[in-house]
């Protein structure tokens, strides 16, 4: 049975850091490139990072980029978002995304965290 499982959302003030972690399960994670989306109220889902299964190659979104850092480790088949100098505008649901490095190209969803930044 496959599952993603998102945590360490929470509230946290402008300035403030967070790490959140997505435990995979029921598949091969190393061969398996991860992704953080977000999705805001009223916002369609945004791509925020993506790190290769190897875990060499990452993007991220203009928004966060020198902001946040994606990680992996393949030995516990978890992937990272460090989040610092978190602003408002960060303020969603941070969903993991796992798709398979060739085909068939799988996909799978965590069930989000929430991030909630305020003062």
């Amino acid at each position: 049975q496959v599952q993603l499982v998102d945590s360490g959302g929470g509230l946290v003030q402008p300035g403030g850091s967070l790490r959140l972690s997505c435990a995979a399960s029921g598949f091969t994670f190393n061969t398996y490139t991860m992704s953080w989306y977000r999705q805001a109220p009223g916002k369609e889902r945004e791509l925020v990072a993506t790190i290769t299964s190897s875990g060499g190659i990452t993007n991220y979104a203009a928004s966060v980029k020198g902001r946040f850092t994606i990680s992996r480790d393949n030995a516990k088949n978890t992937v990272y978002l460090q989040m610092n100098s978190l602003r408002p505008e960060d303020t969603a649901v941070y969903y993991c995304n796992a798709l398979r490095e060739f085909n068939p190209r799988t996909a799978y969803w965590g069930q989000g965290t929430q991030v909630t930044v305020s003062s």
